[in-house]
């Protein structure tokens, strides 16, 4: 604990003078103490103690958390207060793998019964988290998926669907707080979008599949690297 300490105080030394808000600049020293690994998972992140460290008071420390917590860089616990999120290379794999296996079958049964609203609604949703901003892209990228998978006709397949879009959301929201936008692959995004359009049912499933794949090393590369 002593460590953390330590390094927390180092980060806030360092990050000081460059920010115009209090709220800034508690949010971007927590970030980057935390995508660097200075700050490691279940690091707890108590309101009075980083209000006092900060020099601040309690209101842009509660504000800067919760911004964290929407880029899946912190969870709160009912009993345990703000912490620092644990993120796991084997559970990214192992909700990559069912995420093939549901979205290509899922794909397979929608994209012959896509109507030409469904698939102007998908490249609006494209055009959308080109603009918008870090915290609202795992929820546009969560529902592009969904609306090319949305004609299914499968109520239980669907539900798989959308259960391990949710559980990879916050991997995908981690690597675009880490990494920036080109995380969310928008040229995977654009070629799957094609494929639908063009009702070819393999070029899509292999698409996504290449997709989802990728997304999954590319956050354990970055784990690995963090830790090393």
């Amino acid at each position: 604990m002593a460590d953390t300490t330590d390094r927390l105080n180092l980060l806030i030394a360092a990050s000081k003078p460059r920010f115009r808000t209090a709220t800034e600049f508690v949010e971007a020293t927590l970030k980057a103490g935390i995508i660097d690994g200075s700050l490691p998972a279940g690091t707890p992140l108590r309101q009075e103690d980083l209000a006092t460290r900060f020099q601040v008071s309690r209101m842009p420390v509660r504000e800067a958390l919760r911004q964290l917590e929407s880029q899946a860089l912190v969870d709160f616990h009912p009993h345990r207060g703000a912490i620092v999120a644990e993120l796991s290379a084997a559970d990214s794999a192992d909700v990559a793998s069912i995420r093939v296996a549901v979205e290509t079958a899922a794909l397979s049964l929608s994209i012959p019964r896509l109507t030409e609203e469904d698939l102007n609604r998908a490249e609006e949703l494209l055009a959308e988290m080109d603009s918008e901003p870090t915290e609202a892209l795992g929820e546009l990228n969560h529902r592009f998926h969904l609306t090319l998978m949305s004609r299914a006709g499968h109520p239980r397949l669907l539900t798989l669907v959308e259960q391990h879009l949710a559980l990879a959301d916050r991997y995908v929201r981690f690597l675009v707080a880490a990494r920036g936008h080109q995380e969310l692959s928008q040229d995977d995004h654009s070629e799957l979008l094609a494929a639908a359009r063009a009702r070819d049912i393999p070029a899509a499933c292999a698409i996504v599949t290449r997709h989802i794949e990728e997304g999954h090393r590319s956050l354990h590369d970055f784990l690995t690297q963090r830790t090393s």
